[in-house]
């Protein structure tokens, strides 16, 4: 989307001043260049100063520039409004009446630079964040953005004591625990929401009631995993393989998932990845369908699974057979695509990213336009989490209000991460989203929601 370029500068203008501590940008609109406008006309219309103006689109500066039609700049907020009725934040008491209505003031204090991992994603993140809110504008939404490069080494207070940042509605980070704490009473001193989109130690979540975790713990997974599986195949024969691997942790799922099969009454099997063809088939049942559940997550071992699955069904034709794996087979589906429908995988995850999916493609073409550049390849996509997240907090926000608790759903459709909250006694909100990415015979794949 061409029109949308120009919030590349936003970012660029991060990753030139990653070695800041603090810092803090923002921008009320996109303007699209017509033909005679001048830098000077634009800034005019919109009070601000051409040096401000210039300071939003770095690229003004650069030697040969010129303004041309069609051009996408980014306008900024003037330092000192102008107009009469200009929005000047106040900072309420009370949070129940800190909210402009029509305006989400969005605060993001992430690592935003380019030196390393941490930072390379949060950028990514971030970057969906911004491309989410250019969406919600059109809307009808005034979305302000300030954003702060908060790396592992970064003076919070200092990031806090920012007037900004107490003027935020909600704030997204941190991304280190260490700085956890500051944030949370910051927040909770003024009334601000707070996301915690990644893991951090400890359980923040459980005594400050403004707060949004979204990391899930592999306690919490495992929970729901077992759960699950016992609802789909409380009629089916379990069938454990060991697959020899020292360094798996799935070992919690394997135990838990067996205790509670056996407080439910349910009989199930245990064989070995390295058994003789005719012993490895007598773990299954013939008249049943057989649900296959490794002890470890990685590729290697499934492969072999796979094989050994192959020569069961070369000598039994009939036997039904579906898999229960873990969320890094997702990793593997390039690979394993056509084995997870023959076998019939159920993944159990907590996002699902679908490259064929018309709206996923569409934002990643946007992403390319803006960044010109292509998302990392992890999983899950740290842009488009960042997209949902926004997608689902801001609109929230501006459509809801005060009265916005995460609990409601404001008819997003996410792209790759949904988002179910639930309050934790005492404290704030967490997440609890969980599904099954289950790939059918029939070369469909369906998300099964819990």
């Amino acid at each position: 989307m061409k029109r949308l370029m120009t919030l590349v500068l936003c970012v660029c203008g991060l990753m030139l001043a990653f070695a800041a501590y603090a810092q803090s940008q923002a921008w009320q609109a996109l303007y699209k260049v017509k033909k005679k406008d001048t830098i000077y006309g634009i800034a005019k219309r919109y009070n601000l100063t051409v040096d401000e103006l210039m300071d939003a689109n770095p690229e003004m500066r650069a030697s040969g520039y010129r303004l041309c039609k069609g051009d996408q700049i980014a306008i900024p907020y003037p330092s000192t409004p102008s107009a009469p009725n200009a929005e000047t934040p106040s900072k309420p008491a009370t949070p129940a009446s800190r909210m402009v209505p029509g305006t989400v003031r969005v605060g993001v204090m992430l690592p935003l630079h380019n030196v390393d991992g941490d930072g390379q994603r949060m950028l990514e993140y971030y970057r969906g964040v911004l491309m989410a809110c250019d969406d919600i504008r059109t809307g009808g939404a005034n979305v302000r953005v300030h954003a702060w490069n908060v790396d592992i080494d970064a003076n919070v207070q200092a990031v806090l004591n920012d007037d900004n940042a107490r003027d935020c509605d909600i704030i997204f980070g941190p991304l280190y625990t260490k700085q956890v704490k500051a944030m949370s009473d910051f927040c909770k001193a003024n009334g601000i929401r707070l996301v915690i989109p990644f893991s951090v130690s400890g359980d923040p979540v459980a005594t400050d009631a403004g707060i949004f975790q979204i990391y899930q713990s592999p306690e919490l997974q495992n929970k729901a995993a077992v759960d699950a599986f016992i609802e789909r195949f409380k009629n089916a024969h379990p069938v454990f393989v060991d697959c020899n691997d020292s360094t798996s942790r799935k070992g919690t799922f394997t135990s838990a998932l067996r205790n509670r099969l056996e407080s439910e009454g349910i009989a199930y099997n245990i064989t070995n990845v390295k058994s003789a063809e005719a012993m490895f088939a007598k773990a299954f049942d013939p008249a049943k369908r057989n649900v296959v559940v490794l002890n470890t997550g990685r590729s290697p071992e499934l492969n072999v699974v796979f094989s050994k699955l192959d020569g069961l069904r070369v000598s039994n034709p009939a036997i039904q057979i579906a898999m229960y794996g873990y969320t890094e087979w997702l990793m593997y589906t390039k690979v394993y695509l056509e084995y997870f429908h023959k076998y019939e995988a159920y993944i159990p995850s907590h996002f699902f990213y679908n490259p064929l999916d018309p709206k996923t493609a569409a934002i990643e073409k946007s992403y390319r336009t803006w960044f010109k550049s292509e998302m990392r390849q992890s999983l899950p996509r740290f842009a488009l989490t960042g997209y949902d997240h926004a997608q689902f907090f801001i609109n929230g926000l501006y459509k809801q209000g005060e009265k916005f608790t995460g609990e409601q759903q404001n008819g997003y459709t996410p792209l790759q991460t949904p988002l179910k909250f639930k309050r934790v006694s005492g404290g704030g909100m967490q997440n609890r989203t969980f599904m099954l990415i289950h790939y059918k015979p029939d070369h469909k794949v369906e998300s099964i929601s819990y």
